[in-house]
């Protein structure tokens, strides 16, 4: 049985443009693309943490031709901080994203906002003619994927997904070998992205100044989502409720299972054929979702990847790529290739180290260089799209208490 999920129009996403009377004001794009010397007008939706962090990386990049021109945020402190931070007039600083995506001259966003405001965000931007960078995860559901993935393809937009790894050089070194043979028939991966600490994971600080009724739109943080009274924990802490974000499987194995699918496939990689997740709440009981999970994810080329993450304890598994010939170890920055001596004898390991550190300036830069050259960017929509089912394969398998299907003819999960 196929079991059809969370399938949202694009007329419903731009519901809330079309209500503000917004469709009128949004100012097309300046350009199809950005030439060498011209200089790329960036807005910022989002200013927490991570928002915050990829302005001031972009601040930077002030000798590339790139310059903010734009912040927005529900909750007047952020804006406030950003705006002065971009040294910008009031005029350029906005609650509402819809009117920073009508401000004149504005080339692409950047998003960082909570993961159920992804898709509506990103589909208003590229609607708008500008190219987008998106934060991980790409969106809230794989059927939101889809449809950001296909809106960019017609309108022929850039769209970054936010997983700074694929800017580094090691994992496309590791499909080289694998291409190449290496390590023969590729089996089994494994990885995990464990952590540890006396709050827990995602408890970040509240801000006790923040009030819905003085300097903070509640509403418009809720968008989509069930309608709830003012929770101070549910804005700052929101990555632990399942209305807003996919837990363990969207904040950290969509960073994980992306650039080990970039190892495994370069490019074009497998959508998922099952998906098994197991896990629970079983230390930090203030949250919906588990703060320990394991996947099991099955691909059609007959090869399983294994994801784990405790939110309790940082002890992980190697993240390694095992064939029948060989076996391919991450460590940090290096990859060791260890062959199968009892298979092809006795070889000397081989290490590859990482040329760039994939931080979010590294990965910045090559959104705003494919702005320029129309290129296809290092986690561009198809690769997105793909991992995205995979981590909805993972929170569907999990609340459902079964092994999740993917259907590849109709593009749909089931059981």
């Amino acid at each position: 049985m196929t079991r059809k999920l969370g399938k949202v129009s694009r007329r419903g996403f731009m519901g809330t443009v079309a209500s503000a009377g917004v469709g009128a004001m949004i100012a097309p794009s300046l350009t199809a693309g950005t030439g060498a010397n011209e200089t790329i007008n960036v807005g910022f939706i989002g200013m927490g943490g991570r928002g915050s962090h990829l302005l001031d990386e972009t601040l930077k990049l002030a000798d590339r031709r790139v310059k903010p021109v734009a912040v927005c945020d529900v909750y007047q402190v952020r804006l406030k901080s950003a705006q002065e931070k971009a040294k910008l007039p009031d005029a350029a600083a906005y609650a509402d994203f819809r009117k920073l995506l009508a401000q004149s001259g504005l080339d692409a966003v950047v998003i960082a906002s909570p993961d159920h405001w992804h898709a509506p965000m990103a589909l208003a931007a590229i609607e708008a003619g500008k190219d987008v960078y998106l934060e991980k995860p790409f969106t809230h559901t794989y059927k939101e994927a889809q449809q950001v993935k296909d809106a960019a393809e017609k309108d022929k937009r850039v769209v970054q997904i936010g997983v700074n790894s694929c800017s580094e050089t090691l994992w496309r070194d590791a499909y080289q070998l694998i291409e190449a043979g290496k390590i023969g028939k590729v089996l089994l991966t494994t990885a995990h992205h464990s952590r540890n600490s006396k709050a827990g994971e995602w408890n970040y600080d509240i801000d006790k100044a923040a009030d819905p009724n003085k300097n903070l739109d509640w509403p418009g943080f809720l968008g989509s989502a069930p309608k709830t009274s003012w929770s101070p924990e549910r804005f700052f802490r929101w990555r632990k409720y399942w209305d807003y974000s996919g837990g363990i499987a969207s904040d950290l194995f969509f960073h994980q299972l992306t650039h080990l699918m970039v190892a495994l496939d370069g490019d074009s990689p497998e959508f998922p054929r099952r998906v098994s997740a197991l896990g629970g709440i079983y230390q930090f009981w203030d949250r919906e979702v588990p703060d320990t999970f394991s996947v099991q994810i099955d691909y059609p080329s007959n090869h399983t990847v294994i994801l784990m993450a405790s939110m309790a304890n940082d002890f992980g598994i190697p993240e390694a790529i095992r064939g029948h010939e060989g076996t391919i170890v991450f460590d940090r920055d290096q990859l060791t290739l260890q062959y199968q001596k009892g298979i092809v004898g006795d070889r000397e390991a081989v290490t590859v180290h990482n040329q760039r550190t994939g931080g979010a300036l590294e990965h910045l830069e090559n959104f705003y260089a494919c702005m320029r050259d129309r290129k296809k960017p290092a986690c561009d929509v198809e690769l997105a799209y793909k991992i995205q089912v995979a981590v909805d394969m993972m929170v569907i398998s999990f609340r459902e208490g079964k092994t999740a299907y993917w259907n590849r003819r109709k593009e749909e999960i089931g059981f």
